[in-house]
């Protein structure tokens, strides 16, 4: 089982271009796969709950013991990313729904495969799994917050509590109730954790279908908004390039060690995409620029992640900064 959970993991990259390129590919010929778009949010939450579980739960208390990398990272996702994104937008022709998209998923610092490339790439994937809590809350908290800043009051005003709460209750708080269930279960029956080890197996696949589901429902969507869709390319390229840069200097500042700034590094570059998907789709008006815009980051980001893994080892400090 060990050996197939590695199997799936090394080929992880390769599993969801694939289900990126076959939903693609099917929306494009088939059609109809916009019915799909119901499919999303379960399919996520089933995802989350599968990353939850893969986070030791009992062990929270103990990570968050790790001040300066948790230091490092609010301040890189909610200080830094903040300013850098309020910058960017500024390039971006002077559409309100085409700021609100980028702004929404540019803000958001993603909790689900930012772990699994950031193993890849040799960084501290268990800190970052165990802080994944942390980003999800202030992420909720401060989206709003952050969009009543850089947006004009009557589009921020489309922004609706309603969407977010939900999407907490059902996407993160059930699914982290249930995970922490399971692993409570597990540490004292042999068949809960039979089950438990059994979906560890799924974390990827989980991911591969959220990625297959959200594309195929998408792309039919993406024709009349392609132009929207490009026109923000060239900002979802910058930061793709800088967020890293930032984030990795930052830990520097903190005296993180290596792995603990590629940590950070990759956290800083990589969004919440997929779960502000379904908060898109329900702003008013949202459909087809909201979900052409978020998607598009979706995927310069995927690509962006085989550089990451290849080029986030070579970063080091040199001599090695005291633990986190």
């Amino acid at each position: 089982m060990a050996e197939l959970r590695g199997i799936l993991e090394s080929r992880q990259v390769s599993i969801y271009f694939a289900a990126v390129a076959s939903a693609a590919l099917i929306a494009l010929t088939a059609g109809g796969t916009d019915a799909l778009e119901t499919s999303i949010n379960p399919a996520l939450a089933a995802m989350l709950f599968l990353t939850f579980l893969q986070v030791p739960l009992a062990d929270l208390g103990q990570a968050f013991g790790h001040g300066r990398f948790l230091a490092a990272l609010i301040v890189t996702n909610f200080v830094v990313m903040p300013l850098l994104v309020a910058l960017l937008v500024q390039l971006l022709p002077d559409d309100p729904m085409l700021r609100l998209g980028a702004l929404l998923v540019l803000l958001s610092p993603c909790i689900d495969y930012v772990v699994t490339f950031s193993h890849l790439g040799r960084a501290d994937a268990r800190l970052l799994l165990a802080a994944t809590p942390v980003l999800l809350i202030l992420q909720i908290l401060l989206l709003p917050v952050y969009l009543q800043i850089f947006l004009e009051p009557k589009v921020a005003e489309l922004i609706d509590a309603g969407p977010f709460v939900q999407a907490f209750v059902w996407l993160i708080a059930i699914p982290f109730a249930f995970a922490a269930l399971l692993q409570y279960w597990a540490a004292r029956n042999s068949a809960a954790g039979r089950l438990s080890s059994i979906l560890g197996l799924l974390p990827v696949p989980a991911t591969a279908i959220v990625l297959f589901v959200v594309v195929a429902a998408v792309v039919p969507e993406l024709r009349p908004a392609i132009d929207k869709a490009l026109s923000v390319v060239p900002i979802y390229l910058g930061f793709a390039i800088l967020a890293p840069l930032i984030g990795w200097r930052i830990a520097r500042l903190f005296r993180l060690d290596a792995p603990a700034g590629r940590a950070v590094a990759f956290s800083a570059a990589t969004r919440n995409s997929l779960v502000i998907l379904p908060l898109g789709l329900a702003i008013p008006g949202a459909v087809p620029v909201l979900p052409a815009i978020i998607v598009t980051q979706t995927l310069i980001e995927l690509l962006s992640e085989l550089v990451y893994v290849r080029l986030m080892p070579k970063l080091s400090t040199g001599r090695e900064a005291e633990p986190a």
